[in-house]
């Protein structure tokens, strides 16, 4: 039996995840399922694709990935699974690429499971299937991988070059951009140094790069290598981007 590691953006005012949860265990019984993150900006890619990048490297090697945040639910895009050291199970749509920098996918396949019926209905009343691949697909095709059953039982395999990415690149600089934001404000980008003692343009504004927060005053600005291993922006005990109103796909650059 293998864990499941499930990210979304489904929030937790609603009973989606619990919905989700309920599938993997019916379908997985035993199987444990722990939650990465569900209160992810809604629709967000940039931020959920970091989010998977930053936990990938902590999680247990075989583990089963479930990752939904998906703004075409019900359109052409491809519901898929991916093997590599992980399996990763969502739809294709880039959601994996940062992580797939940690961990390319040796096989990939579509997804064609049954979907889960309810167990209790009114007499012509049935679920619509079309926005809610949370439960009817993903769940299912995660549940059977759980179970270590073979994956070539989810649907037929496609080349891993189809699969679908981000246009994200992380690199050593001196060039860059902002990739996303943390619930703190913190800026974190595509860059993998931070020279301590030197300086980083962003926003029209030169940051000195430090080691932590602390290193500069309240309310001052700082960059600094953050936990993922990715050079971040922020203000001591406030928000970088409500300072120097950042967006994503900001240029960043070493100086």
């Amino acid at each position: 039996m293998r864990p499941v590691y499930f990210l979304s953006d489904f929030g937790l005012e609603d009973p989606y995840v619990a919905v989700v949860k309920a599938v993997l265990a019916e379908r997985a019984p035993g199987a444990a399922v722990v939650d990465l993150a569900h209160a992810l900006p809604p629709q967000d890619l940039r931020r959920a694709a970091y989010a998977l990048f930053e936990a990938l490297p902590y999680l247990p090697e075989g583990a089963v990935v479930l990752a939904v945040v998906d703004p075409g639910v019900g359109t052409a895009r491809r519901a898929v699974a991916a093997l590599g050291r992980w399996t990763y199970v969502g739809p294709d749509n880039g959601l994996f690429t940062l992580a797939w920098l940690l961990d390319p996918p040796r096989r990939a396949f579509l997804l064609e499971p049954p979907r889960p019926r309810p167990k209790a209905a009114l007499p012509g009343w049935a679920p619509g299937e079309a926005t809610f691949h949370g439960r009817d697909v993903f769940a299912p095709a995660a549940a059977h991988l759980a179970l270590g059953l073979p994956p070539e039982g989810l649907g037929p395999e496609v080349p891993v070059e189809t699969l679908a990415r981000l246009p994200l690149a992380l690199t050593e600089g001196p060039e860059g951009e902002v990739l996303t934001f943390d619930r703190f404000g913190n800026a974190i980008t595509t860059l993998l140094r931070a020279p301590v003692g030197g300086f980083v343009e962003v926003g029209g504004r030169r940051v000195p790069v430090r080691r932590t927060f602390g290193e500069v005053p309240e309310g001052a600005l700082v960059a600094y290598l953050g936990s993922a291993g990715l050079l971040e922006v922020a203000v001591n005990r406030g928000s970088a981007r409500e300072a120097l109103g950042l967006k994503e796909g900001m240029p960043v650059r070493l100086l």
